[in-house]
């Protein structure tokens, strides 16, 4: 089944390339929280600095998701992987040389975000055109799972190298992933949608029909609105400053490291089994999200993140191949890319102000409690976007229209 994906060039150069990306890119985050932790000691600081990435990454997807339909999708992941290289080198370049501050970490990360909002649709649309779509269920499955074994790996050598060496060495390596990763999309050589030249607000419209004229579309990224951005806060804000204070910076990066681990076990299953109604199934292994904020709040120990992280990445796995196979057989090529711009921005949009209020929310009602709440939002969400009749029902096997 894989073997036959790899007689496609181009799908194995996009796939080496979204690989080389992901090992950095699960290092960076773990790197960069104990940098900004080492720097002031504060939650705060840290949430404004993943926070100040994640607004110009949602600001700007739209116009990301645009660009993606009208210029060759390998040509833009080209340029924002070698602009993320250097952008990323220059923040390594800071906290290894003892000069980072906040106020530049966050500047840095805005220019990171923005290019990041090029790359996402950008490198989502392009799957479907280096396969057959026989092969696009096991194409979406394999990305994934090599995501997650290239999570596995950066998520370890992170935790270990940010407790022997310190920080700066994982931001490094996350920019040189990047370089890497560009060199890899130069190869990708496949035909682009052919569309008309037509103004940016008139794309932008006809995405926000294709969008809004599916209920189970807008419902899932509804749900993801909220789930995201209670995770995030849980997680990347006040899940550090926990590890540090508990099980470790090393154990925290081997739980993160376990969250992929899940994630690859989901994506052999999905490979294998897809029911007839995936995206309902997805969705609703979600309330498994709430697990890891649990453990934070109650038993903060690795065995618990480990166990409770393996099976949200499990869960994610599910629900994220069978949302992109919904996506990739039910809206046309020439306007994929818009439409998981509108997904992203959708999902994505709270999820700075997760990062922002975490920290003081904490502060205010204790760590405990946030999470607490923040699980019991994850469930409510999910139950909410299970009550749509076409969430539950979608048909995965639908085959897409390109009139």
């Amino acid at each position: 089944m894989f073997a036959e994906l790899l007689r496609h060039r181009d799908f194995r150069w996009l796939t080496l390339g979204r690989g080389i990306s992901f090992v950095g890119n699960a290092m960076a985050p773990v790197a960069l929280a104990f940098a900004v932790l080492d720097l002031t000691g504060s939650v705060s600081d840290l949430g404004l600095v993943v926070a100040a990435r994640s607004l110009a990454n949602v600001a700007l997807l739209l116009a990301g998701g645009v660009l993606a339909d009208r210029l060759p999708r390998a040509l833009v992941l080209q340029g924002s992987s070698l602009g993320a290289g250097i952008s990323q080198a220059l923040v390594a370049l800071l906290v290894l040389t003892g000069t980072a501050s906040v106020p530049l970490l966050a500047v840095l990360g805005v220019v990171n975000g923005a290019l990041s909002a090029a790359f996402l649709p950008a490198s989502s649309a392009l799957t479907p055109q280096t396969v057959p779509a026989t092969l696009l269920r096991t194409a979406n499955a394999a990305s994934r799972m090599t995501r997650s074994l290239a999570m596995i790996a950066g998520g370890s050598v992170a935790g270990v190298l940010v407790a022997a060496v310190g920080p700066g060495w994982g931001i490094a390596a996350d920019a040189l992933g990047f370089l890497l990763a560009a060199l890899c999309f130069m190869r990708v050589r496949v035909p682009d949608p052919v569309r008309e030249p037509s103004h940016m607000m008139a794309d932008l419209r006809e995405g926000w029909v294709e969008f809004t004229g599916r209920t189970w579309l807008w419902v899932v990224v509804v749900q993801f609105l909220f789930v995201n951005a209670v995770n995030v806060g849980g997680l990347q804000v006040l899940g550090p400053a926990i590890a540090d204070q508990t099980f470790g910076r090393t154990g925290w990066g081997l739980a993160l490291a376990a969250e992929t681990v899940g994630a690859l076990i989901g994506g052999f299953v999905a490979a294998r089994w897809q029911p007839r109604h995936a995206l309902g199934v997805g969705v609703a292994l979600v309330v498994l999200d709430a697990g890891p904020l649990v453990g934070l709040a109650v038993a903060p120990t690795l065995v618990v993140m480990v166990v409770t992280l393996a099976l949200t990445g499990f869960t994610m796995e599910q629900a994220g191949i069978a949302w992109d196979i919904s996506l990739q057989q039910h809206i046309p090529a020439d306007r994929l890319a818009r439409v998981y711009a509108y997904d992203a921005v959708g999902s994505f949009v709270a999820i700075p102000l997760g990062q922002v209020v975490a920290g003081p929310v904490a502060a205010a009602i204790g760590a405990q409690s946030t999470l607490i709440a923040a699980a019991l939002i994850t469930l409510l969400a999910t139950a909410a976007a299970l009550s749509f009749r076409s969430v539950r029902t979608l048909r995965s096997e639908t085959p897409v229209s390109h009139a």
